[in-house]
């Protein structure tokens, strides 16, 4: 794949027909370092995310073996990475995907039932080999998108299961998801306090604790807290566990790994008013601008402004004849963009790729490695000074 040094280097060189996936896996390298230096377990990266090579291989590269999976495709997939731990964290499975699953080497599973737990005891044969995680609902507190409703297990129902789960389990472990780009740690502390209460009213011992992910990255509208606080929350709060002292701690970031390592480089097609038609759109990568309000950073890169040409708020239209096909914005630039002008919008890597489909023909893709920073970040002496800056 070409490097060049930036999406603006890009657009010098070419004009290009299609969309263009920038990716920046140096910058996934950098976040990956950050959180095995950082938390005090296993960092299983949230396959779903971003199943870019070249963004798995920055991961592999920086030192992540283990691997969140929620499907079998996923584990499929990710079986081929050498020395890979695979956690099947998805609460409900076929009975194919368990068996596959296992012939594959998969020996971690998550469940919220005693359905599933019977499943899973039935499709590995009574296998006594199996780390056995027990999904519990919690809070969603200043989550962007909140993720209790569909799984989890909670009060007297979530004690029994995990007494029944004790006994099939070569090791036991309790995990749990605060929700999305959670801008602030109050809610592993309030998750924390729900796995204290479960662990002491069920009366057993677990071996692990997966915290989940829900750890943010920046976007203009959001100033998510430092995630050097979401750490100290969740060493405190394992710290007045009733657990053993060994117990081994997991998290699962995907967004907080990725996001800043993939931008989308995009034509301006038309402009009416104060609305931009670019060649993709909700139904490609920018899915969560339409659907979930998310705001991302956005920068002209065709040809250079003065500081006279005023940033604007613009609303996006994408390229399918569908009128859902909306991004809200508000997008920041210059006051003087027009047709045949490209745009970077930057820290798309999460979810976006995974997400885009090919509604009316549309949905391919190139590709180029860019060589500089991604266009906000949570990582270096910059995040902090943003930070300290943003709190003033």
């Amino acid at each position: 794949m070409e490097k060049l040094s930036s999406a603006t280097a890009l657009i010098d060189k070419c004009r290009p027909e299609r969309p263009v996936r920038g990716l920046r896996p140096r910058a996934a390298g950098r976040a990956a370092r950050w959180f095995i230096d950082k938390f005090p377990g296993d960092v299983a990266y949230a396959y779903k995310a971003n199943s870019s090579v070249f963004l798995i291989g920055a991961l592999y590269g920086a030192g992540i073996r283990h691997f969140d999976v929620a499907s079998l495709p996923e584990i499929e997939d990710a079986a081929t990475i050498p020395d890979a731990h695979l956690h099947f964290m998805h609460p409900v499975k076929s009975r194919h995907a368990i068996r596959r699953a296992y012939d594959l080497g998969v020996r971690s599973f998550s469940l919220d039932s005693e359905d599933e737990l019977n499943k899973i005891i039935a499709c590995t044969d009574g296998a006594r080999d199996l780390i056995l995680w027990v999904r519990v609902a919690v809070p969603a507190i200043n989550s962007r998108i909140p993720l209790e409703r569909k799984f989890g297990i909670t009060g007297a129902d979530a004690a029994r299961l995990l007494v029944k789960t004790r006994q099939a389990a070569a090791e036991l472990g309790i995990t749990f998801h605060v929700g999305s780009q959670t801008s602030t740690p109050d809610a592993y502390v309030t998750a924390l306090g729900e796995v204290h209460r479960l662990i002491v009213k069920a009366g057993v011992m677990i071996d692990r604790l997966d915290v989940g992910g829900g750890f943010p990255s920046r976007y203009p509208d959001t100033d998510p807290a430092p995630l050097q606080d979401f750490m100290d929350v969740i060493s405190a709060g394992v710290e007045t566990l009733p657990v053993k002292e060994n117990i081994k701690l997991m998290c699962e970031p995907g967004r907080a790994l990725v996001a800043e390592a993939e931008s989308l480089i995009v034509r301006v097609d038309a402009r009416r008013g104060n609305s931009l038609y670019i060649n993709d759109g909700s139904y490609g990568m920018l899915f969560d601008a339409a659907h979930l309000g998310f705001i991302f950073p956005t920068r002209l890169i065709s040809r250079s402004v003065d500081a006279s040409d005023p940033l604007v708020p613009f609303q996006f239209w994408g390229p399918t004849c569908d009128s859902i096909d909306y991004m809200k914005g508000p997008f920041l630039l210059p006051d003087s963009i027009r047709e045949g002008d490209y745009i970077e919008i930057g820290n798309m890597g999460a979810y976006a790729r995974a997400i885009a489909g090919r509604f009316n023909g549309y949905g391919e893709y190139d590709e180029v490695i860019l060589l500089d920073p991604p266009m906000l970040t949570m990582y270096g002496e910059e995040a902090a000074e943003a930070s300290t800056a943003a709190r003033r």
